[in-house]
């Protein structure tokens, strides 16, 4: 008997997220598959692609900001979501409405029923995720531009389905290894995955292995690479919270005083890769956007969770960091904003199993002067005592001495750490974003988040 439609929205995402289960297949046979079928809706589309270990998120914020203020209109198309679902695609800002992802959903569910009964076998739950998103940008709202999120490496990504107008690749870290390799090289490889002959390409990196793969991928391309500290560069002329600013360089000409509302002195380099990209747009396709709109647009961006104070009494720091490089980000922070003598650095972290937990650990751990160990409500998630394992072990190896608590409810840890935390402390919430999300929508008093992937 044949499936009848999906009659509300919940019944839609709950077929959508139940995908999960078929795991990551990287590959695009699928989604050539999939966009043949309906016409090949992606090249209607002009695509920022984004790619990178860390920062392609707060790129995706920045670019869409600017754009949009600039009166353009703008897709946007990032991962994991915080708090719904719809936060993963979005228009102008705003969330897909939940009548349009039904519709969309059960227009492709027949799609997936057939792709489904072939030896290309199911989509993943991230495949229908980018079809739905590709559908309702070229169907539905017709953006002048999408910024397109990978989400997870790059060449086998279903992102990469597209042709972008210019491809980013923010920074290589060490983060999916089970998925993309073990090595730097390996990783900058499915990274470059996203280059396109003639798409000019823009990039953080700065491993001189990594350098070398970009380089030899846009040489085999026959396109341009834009790299910060050759073509363009940034210099800090602020770095206080809530109040850095930073003159950018690029072949194309000079901005000076340019300030951002994100934390941290990672966001230069995010912001000067996503200035980078406008002008690459702004020289070669004939984007206008005015410099009194920049520099408004980069003052006005925010993105939920990374190095973001939330709540009163205590006031807490929220970090997604979940890796080496994250943890270094967040490193770094605190010790320009560490509480002054007396104060203590209270740490409260879950991370997913798949993680490098000794690496996160082994840079954040000097920082802080007590853990609590949870874990957060997603599967997948490392057991609390698990990771107490770890840290016991990372601690001895380095000699540090903090308390340690472990906590595997994440409400029963935050209470704690909000107990605990006293006025000249700082309390920070670290690791996976999966509980970063319920843990600020506890603080902020909003509805329990669906969060996911």
């Amino acid at each position: 008997m044949e499936k009848k439609e999906f009659s509300t929205y919940e019944e839609a995402v709950a077929w959508i997220t139940g995908l999960v289960t078929f795991g990551i297949r990287p590959g695009l046979e699928r989604m050539k598959w999939m966009m043949e079928r309906l016409d090949h809706p992606e090249r209607r589309l002009k695509f920022i692609h984004v790619a990178g270990t860390n920062g392609k998120g707060s790129t995706c914020a920045i670019l869409s900001e600017v754009l949009h203020r600039a009166g353009y209109d703008v897709g946007t198309f990032t991962s994991p979501y915080l708090y719904k679902f719809t936060n993963r695609i979005q228009y102008n800002g705003d969330d897909i409405p939940e009548d349009d992802l039904l519709r969309l959903t059960n227009h492709i569910k027949p799609l997936y029923d057939e792709l489904a009964a072939t030896e290309l076998g199911s989509p993943t739950s991230f495949e229908i995720c980018t079809v739905l998103a590709i559908l309702y940008y070229a169907t539905v709202t017709y953006p002048d531009y999408v910024v397109l999120e990978t989400g997870l490496g790059g060449r086998l990504d279903s992102t990469n389905i597209v042709a972008p107008v210019v491809s980013i690749i923010t920074n290589i870290g060490h983060d999916h290894m089970d998925v993309l390799g073990d090595t730097v090289e390996a990783i900058a490889g499915e990274k470059a995955g996203i280059i396109k002959g003639g798409v000019p390409v823009v990039s953080a990196v700065e491993q001189p292995e990594a350098i070398a793969v970009l380089e030899r991928v846009c040489k085999e391309k026959r396109t341009s690479l834009y790299l910060l500290g050759r073509q363009f560069s940034y210099v800090p002329v602020a770095t206080g919270w809530d109040e850095q600013a930073f003159d950018f360089s690029g072949p194309f000409r000079k901005i000076p005083g340019l300030e951002i509302a994100l934390n941290g002195e990672h966001q230069f380099k995010n912001a000067a890769v996503a200035v980078m990209a406008l002008e690459v747009l702004r020289q070669y396709y004939a984007l206008i956007v005015d410099d009194v709109v920049l520099l408004e647009a980069l003052k006005g961006v925010s993105w939920p969770g990374r190095l973001e104070f939330v709540g009163e009494h205590p006031r807490i720091l929220l970090d997604g960091a979940h890796n080496p490089e994250g943890a270094a980000t967040l490193t770094a922070a605190l010790r320009a904003i560490r509480p002054a003598e007396g104060g203590k650095v209270r740490l409260m972290t879950a991370m997913m199993a798949n993680k490098d937990h000794t690496g996160y650990l082994r840079e954040v751990l000097p920082q802080v002067d007590s853990l609590i160990v949870t874990q957060a409500d997603f599967r997948n998630t490392l057991e609390a005592e698990r990771l107490a394992e770890v840290v016991r072990r990372v601690q001895g190896e380095m000699g540090l001495s903090f308390e340690l608590a472990v906590e595997p409810d994440w409400r029963a840890a935050l209470a704690q750490l909000q107990q605990q935390t006293g006025s000249d402390d700082l309390a920070v919430v670290s690791g996976t974003l999966y509980m970063i999300s319920d843990v600020r929508c506890a603080l902020l008093g909003h509805a329990t988040s669906e969060k996911g992937w």
